[in-house]
């Protein structure tokens, strides 16, 4: 028994087509005004391929709506797109490409909901061309500067050390406040100590499961990507191929250069998987993390900064433990502030003043809300 014919297009679908064609006319018109304007023959040819892609992507909608009945009018680029080849013209394509990068990344999921696109690829194309754009605005000029590249390398291990660092800081920022404000009420030596290890715990379990659902989520959603790009590979993978070409034009090599490098990558179907994904969607395997891992971590570089304010109270009362509290969170508070200069570049007694101002005022009004807490309930 045969499949009956598809269901002609509703209303709501022809109007989809027609808003698709003009949204890849706008791209076609970008990419060519871009062409035009750039000098650079390599980045020159990067938008001539761009442009042809959209070429595919236009006469996909526009044949979906002659299928239809419909006639389909001459679609032309609108006024943003002019607006932007002409200040590409008169500024240079590296002052439009923001923009371009914005509008590239707000178009990525524009396709991923649209049976018609995804049995063609679009949703891939889509987000090469975004992660193109991205990479054309790390590369001023579109050649490959080696100093940004190892500073981008520096960034990948300064962020762990960022997350360290503010990982401790929420630690102690928070059980200084906590215990500053049990000490303003003066229960005892004990109800302090006790208070200053349940936030502890509280603070770092809380921390720890929420990082591990940010990076659990961040897995399933890589994984999903993975899965879609691979199957995208299987359909089209002369259309990746050319995308991959692209992106390595992007960072500056020559076309025949682009070609050789990703020819050899296409020798082996699981490398191509995991190129595409590293170039296209700017992920990887190890960029992603393991839940597990940051969940530990989180909970101990929590810990560590939750214990400095607790601990003094595990063997002094009174006054010494709250001028030893405070003494080691002060001490604490700016240490911590100055590491934040390691990747802001400010001025490490700036930072660790401020970090140490807000810190401090963050417990001396628990204290006192601690002390009138006391007075009132009669502790």
């Amino acid at each position: 028994m045969t499949a009956g014919p598809s269901a002609p297009p509703t209303a709501d679908d022809l109007r989809r087509y027609r808003r698709n064609l003009q949204e890849e006319v706008d791209g076609q018109g970008l990419y060519l005004l871009l062409a035009e304007a750039e000098e650079d023959p390599n980045l020159k040819t990067v938008f001539e391929r761009l442009a042809e892609s959209e070429k595919r992507h236009i006469d996909l909608w526009e044949g979906k709506l002659r299928e239809a009945g419909v006639d389909v009018p001459e679609f032309r680029p609108g006024a943003q797109v002019r607006i932007l080849g002409w200040l590409a013209r008169r500024f240079g394509t590296q002052f439009v490409t923001p923009l371009v990068e914005r509008m590239e990344l707000n178009a990525v999921t524009m396709y991923d909901d649209q049976p018609e696109a995804i049995a063609e690829g679009l949703p891939g194309s889509e987000r090469s061309h975004a992660r193109l754009f991205q990479e054309l605005g790390r590369q001023p000029g579109g050649g490959v500067d080696v100093a940004r590249l190892e500073g981008r390398h520096r960034g990948a291990s300064g962020n762990a050390l960022r997350a360290a660092v503010l990982g401790a800081n929420d630690g102690l920022v928070s059980n200084l406040s906590l215990v500053m404000g049990f000490a303003g009420a003066d229960p005892g030596q004990g109800v302090v100590a006790l208070a200053g290890i349940a936030g502890l715990l509280a603070g770092a379990f809380s921390m720890a499961f929420a990082e591990w659902i940010s990076v659990r989520s961040s897995r399933e959603a890589f994984e999903r990507q993975v899965e879609i790009e691979r199957e995208e590979l299987e359909m089209n993978p002369e259309e990746e191929r050319a995308e991959l070409v692209l992106i390595y034009q992007a960072k500056g090599l020559s076309e025949e250069s682009a070609r050789l490098t990703a020819d050899r990558v296409f020798e082996n179907r699981e490398t191509a998987l995991d190129t595409l994904v590293r170039e296209e969607l700017g992920m990887s395997e190890q960029s992603v993390g393991r839940p597990s891992v940051a969940a530990v971590t989180s909970f101990l570089l929590f810990a560590v900064g939750a214990l400095v304010p607790a601990f003094p109270w595990f063997f002094a009362d009174g006054g010494l433990a709250i001028g030893l509290s405070l003494g080691l969170g002060a001490a604490g508070l700016f240490l911590l502030g100055a590491a934040v200069t390691l990747w802001t570049g400010r001025s490490a007694l700036y930072s660790g003043v401020r970090q140490l101002a807000i810190g401090l005022a963050a417990a001396g009004i628990t204290y006192g809300i601690g002390t009138a807490l006391g007075v009132a309930i009669d502790i």
